[in-house]
């Protein structure tokens, strides 16, 4: 199978490793990045030193740098497309392939910012708008990119309301490392994708204060709640949260030391700007820039989601870490329900 994969970040390039590493050479996988230099960098060293640092890149993967107006040609000889950029570039990553007739998935988890009044979209929505013929879907889950390159035990979902496009991301990717399971349900993996990110800005915020473990199985069991209701009442599936999208990435990027969003928590409530956290990152922790939209989204339909809330507030500078916490603790007792 031919796999391009759109993007030599941290995640594009993890997956391109694993496929390109599949045995008997299954895959014939080529990695894109826009940038020429680190494209010239990574053919002579064989590692992608800005993102995956001490990782090889295995010789039968194919590294290319094409201007982005040849991208169309270069992905019509392909099998499947996958693009890997941040949710900011999907829009006109989108637009670019939008005449493909391979299936195209996306790995990006978020929402897109919102702006001109407009509400902001989830990834389906905008391949919706821009690029409405395209066979797509999403490949999401819980996933490191430093394990997937070390090929260490990892589970994904691909997600699609069309078979092809399953079927395909579980022939492209499922491995003896890599388990892929296919969904229907686009809505309720990308809802879980996006605010997951949320949720863990607000568990590294519980963590950096020193608050618990009690607190912290409190506010993700609460979290994973505030998601299903979102994701509901936008067309979701409610046991789709149950499953790998949901209370598996949440799990994992709200506990686990490689998480970016986390890292913004922590840094966060050891006294760090907002602007010195990110900096500290040197890679985008898409939380920071949905949850906004995430609450925009919630408040349009009617959804309740106070830990949201709280870390929008948190953001915008609104609330200190200390007072963040002492709202979500003394709000009206309530029922335990979604």
């Amino acid at each position: 199978m031919k796999i391009l994969v759109l993007g030599a970040g941290a995640w594009g390039t993890a997956l391109a490793i694993s496929a390109a590493n599949q045995p008997h050479g299954r895959h014939a996988v080529t990695l894109w990045t826009r940038d020429g230099a680190m494209a010239a960098r990574m053919l002579a060293q064989r590692e992608n030193a800005r993102y995956l640092p001490d990782i090889n890149l295995p010789a039968e993967l194919a590294i290319s740098a094409v201007a982005p107006d040849q991208l169309a040609g270069l992905s019509g000889a392909m099998d499947v497309v996958v693009i890997a950029t941040p949710m900011a570039a999907l829009r006109q990553m989108l637009a670019t392939v939008a005449h493909c007739r391979v299936p195209v998935a996306w790995l990006c988890k978020g929402f897109e910012p919102a702006n001109a009044g407009a509400v902001g979209l989830l990834a389906h929505e905008i391949q919706a708008q821009v690029a409405p013929q395209l066979i797509a879907g999403v490949l999401s889950g819980p996933s490191f990119a430093q394990e997937v390159a070390h090929a260490q035990p990892t589970a994904l979902v691909a997600a699609s309301g069309h078979a092809a496009v399953r079927d395909v991301l579980v022939a492209a990717f499922h491995s003896p490392s890599l388990r892929v399971y296919a969904n229907e349900d686009i809505v309720g993996v990308e809802v879980g994708g996006a605010v997951k990110n949320v949720l863990a800005i607000a568990t590294g915020l519980c963590d950096g204060l020193g608050l618990g473990l009690n607190a912290r199985a409190a506010l993700i069991t609460r979290g994973l709640a505030e998601m299903t209701r979102l994701g509901v009442a936008l067309g979701a599936k409610a046991d789709t949260f149950m499953g790998l999208s949901g209370l598996g990435d949440l799990v994992l990027t709200a506990t686990g030391d490689l998480s970016r969003n986390r890292k913004v928590g922590l840094a966060l409530a050891g006294g760090l700007s907002l602007q010195q956290a990110l900096d500290s990152l040197g890679h985008v922790a898409e939380g920071v820039y949905c949850a906004r939209t995430v609450v925009q989204r919630a408040r349009a339909v009617g959804v309740e989601m106070p830990i949201a809330e709280a870390v929008v507030a948190l953001l915008d500078g609104q609330l200190r870490p200390t007072q963040a916490v002492g709202l979500l603790m003394g709000r009206e007792p309530t029922a335990e329900l979604l």
